[in-house]
């Protein structure tokens, strides 16, 4: 009988195995932020068809600035279509990458179970299929219940503006999602871009990590990481999942990273005021992935007499997240070698900064080298002082997708998928070659 109960207890196990490799998966809960598309339809005449261009004839600077951007794209990108296509078309993917009802086939009834994945649909006749072109398109951020909302309210417009006290709340929308599932297991989910928000585990850095940051070189000439890095010991906190822990969305400061202040009218011959860039360049820009890193590349004292030491310390200074953040397919490549006068390579050493998660059968996080905020972490290659090797080099590569998720997906890029942030080399005859930055 005991045998019975185990034969039937081994083939449930099987079967719940099975059944977890084979589902569909569900990767966060989808929150009611943006389980539902933004409703438009008490959007004011004045408005249109509530499409950028529209906007765009009266605010042109920011229409162009947008039409650069990622968020024109999060549609038509074509990574998004691929991966999308790979992953079974869900249905929650179109409401952050097409928040619009009017951006949707179908409208969303309702959902069939709690964590929202499986919507229930109807017809959806007001359907745009060119505003569902434009991805993340100006009402996406700025239309919210019947009103076109912005930091600059006023009713002077031939549309009322309500004035958004925290304009963090719009990014958090889509960029912060939660995963608080039984069978998840990580610190956050790897869909959209996690700030900690009240966590008690903040603590100030210690004195050491501040006196290696003291010493990095920004890749970026920029005022405000020479600000950020000076700040008093107990203003640098880190959080327990290796971000700036916040207490509120108005303390993230995504829109003062991603959005930069410009002095500008809001509309062609209007009054000259402070207004922000509508760039939100991240991982697709190099310039903005060297301005959140400083990095510092020499040689160091080493007990043995018969090797040289060359250590890399890199460190994020100027993101409030992890670098690189997002997609868990981002990573940063770090190589190290010795070259001969020939410019052989002698001998190389790299580091993958990359977060590992095992998705089947259940979801885990099993490690995370990737840079939190003020976390310095030193790489370091050993050469033989033999004559032979004539100079040490080190790259930095940011890469947006690796080559195995790519030939998985079947992605057939036309842009370059990576992108060289730092690359230096030094002399063993003492002289530094200048860096390529």
């Amino acid at each position: 009988m005991k045998k019975k109960y185990i034969v039937i207890l081994i083939i449930i196990l099987i079967v719940f195995f099975a059944w977890r490799f084979l589902r569909p998966m569900n990767i966060f809960v989808v929150d009611d932020r943006f389980a539902w598309p933004v409703d438009t339809t008490q959007a004011p005449a004045v408005l249109g068809n509530l499409s950028a261009k529209e906007c765009g004839a009266c605010h042109e600077a920011f229409y162009k600035e947008w039409q650069t951007t990622i968020h024109s794209q999060a549609w038509t990108d074509p990574y998004f279509q691929t991966d999308w296509d790979f992953e079974d078309r869900r249905y929650v993917c179109r409401l952050c990458h097409t928040p619009l009802d009017r951006q949707q086939p179908h409208k969303v009834l309702g959902y069939r179970d709690t964590d929202k994945w499986d919507p229930i649909l109807g017809d959806n006749p007001n359907f745009d299929s060119k505003l569902q072109h434009e991805g993340v398109t100006c009402a996406a951020c700025h239309y919210r219940e019947g009103k076109i909302v912005g930091v600059l309210g006023t009713t002077n417009a031939p549309h009322p503006v309500k004035k958004l006290n925290d304009p963090n709340q719009v990014c958090v929308r889509c960029h912060v999602v939660e995963g608080d599932r039984w069978d998840t297991f990580f610190r956050f989910p790897p869909c959209g871009t996690v700030a900690e928000i009240g966590s008690s585990a903040a603590q100030p850095l210690s004195k050491d990590t501040l006196n290696v940051l003291a010493t990095l070189q920004p890749l970026k000439e920029d005022a405000d990481i020479f600000a950020q890095m000076t700040k008093s010991r107990s203003a640098l906190l880190k959080g327990s999942s290796g971000e700036v822990a916040v207490t509120n969305t108005s303390s993230l400061g995504c829109v003062q990273c991603h959005m930069p202040l410009v002095n500008r009218p809001l509309v062609e011959g209007g009054k000259v005021q402070q207004t922000r860039h509508h760039y939100w360049r991240g991982g697709h820009d190099p310039d903005m992935v060297k301005k959140s890193l400083s990095v510092k590349f020499v040689e160091r004292d080493t007990n043995n007499k018969n090797k040289r030491r060359f250590s890399l310390t890199i460190a994020n200074t100027g993101a409030s997240h992890y670098v690189p953040t997002g997609t868990p397919d981002r990573y940063l490549l770090v190589r190290l070698r010795a070259l001969d006068s020939a410019g052989n390579v002698l001998e190389e050493k790299t580091e993958k900064l990359i977060r590992t998660v095992m998705w089947r059968p259940f979801i885990v996080d099993l490690w995370d080298t990737r840079l939190p905020r003020w976390q310095p972490q030193t790489y370091s290659i050993d050469v033989d002082d033999n004559g032979k090797t004539v100079s040490v080099e080190v790259l930095v590569r940011y890469h947006l997708l690796g080559e195995r998720r790519r030939k998985r997906i079947n992605y057939k890029n036309t842009t370059p998928i990576a992108y060289d942030v730092f690359q230096q080399k030094i002399s063993l005859a003492g002289k530094l070659k200048e860096a390529k930055q």
